[in-house]
């Protein structure tokens, strides 16, 4: 198992914390997921999926991945 915390860009409420739950529900081999206003904390099965399968479904619902 890996985790990995994520910096959102264009999350402003509840409403957004959802959205990037159901897009982060919607990957296979994602364990667990901590999503705040800004960021997404995601416990991950790593055989399974990779940290770039899981940005992309952030981005693909509209957010932005800040990467530092």
């Amino acid at each position: 198992m890996a985790e990995t915390k994520i910096a959102i860009g264009g999350m402003s409420c509840q409403h957004c914390v959802m959205a990037v739950k159901k897009a982060l529900g919607g990957v296979p081999g994602i364990l667990e997921t901590d999503v705040q206003v800004g960021s997404a904390s995601v416990k991950f099965d790593d055989s399974k999926v990779k940290k770039e399968d899981i940005e992309n479904s952030i981005e693909k619902a509209g957010y932005k991945v800040v990467r530092q």
